[in-house]
């Protein structure tokens, strides 16, 4: 607690140097508990704006945050949600906050989505002879397979995690491969 409010008032130089703008993208996790509180959420937007993040992706397992997603909007001005935006989130730093808001369920059905996809160009391949072709599923084909389900969304440089447990609670696991978690 001390050391926040270190951190907060510069009395810690180490962190003066900070370069914000290497960082284009931040995932935070958030425990569905937690998410709840509102008001804490949207204190921690409005810190993280005012430091300069824009890019960021708010995530609870049980899609509490999109039920509040309308009540965010009203109180951050500044903020737009990253459906409305075009440009590419992570190469573009906007003048304006970039939210996200992911789920469980947005992990699962994107999985279930991309499979499915496979499946059915496996399907497509298929030869005459009733034998199907050896293929090896590479990481590219998933990859693949989730941009065009829509569901593969930018890769955090950071990934926060607020709760008891050293865990991402079910963070999608491809949007983290190269991904800091603190």
């Amino acid at each position: 607690m001390f050391e926040s409010y270190f951190i907060s008032y510069g009395v810690l130089k180490k962190y003066k140097s900070l370069h914000i703008g290497k960082l284009q993208y931040l995932a935070i996790v958030i425990e569905s508990e937690d998410a709840h509180q509102t008001s804490k959420v949207i204190k921690l937007l409005q810190w993280l704006d005012s430091v300069g993040v824009k890019n960021v992706c708010l995530y609870d397992m049980n899609g509490v945050l999109k039920t509040s997603k309308d009540t965010i909007f009203q109180i951050m001005k500044n903020a737009k949600s990253i459906e409305e935006v075009n440009e590419d989130v992570t190469h573009h730093a906007p003048d304006h906050m970039t939210l996200e808001f992911v789920s469980y369920v947005d992990g699962k059905e994107a999985v279930a989505k991309a499979a499915n996809l496979i499946f059915v160009e496996n399907l497509k391949r298929h030869n005459i002879g009733g034998e199907l072709d050896h293929q090896i599923l590479l990481e590219p084909h998933l990859n693949q397979a989730l941009q065009i389900v829509g569901c593969k969304g930018p890769e955090p440089d950071l990934l926060l995690v607020y709760g008891p447990v050293r865990s991402h609670l079910g963070f999608p696991a491809w949007r983290i491969r190269y991904t800091e978690i603190m």
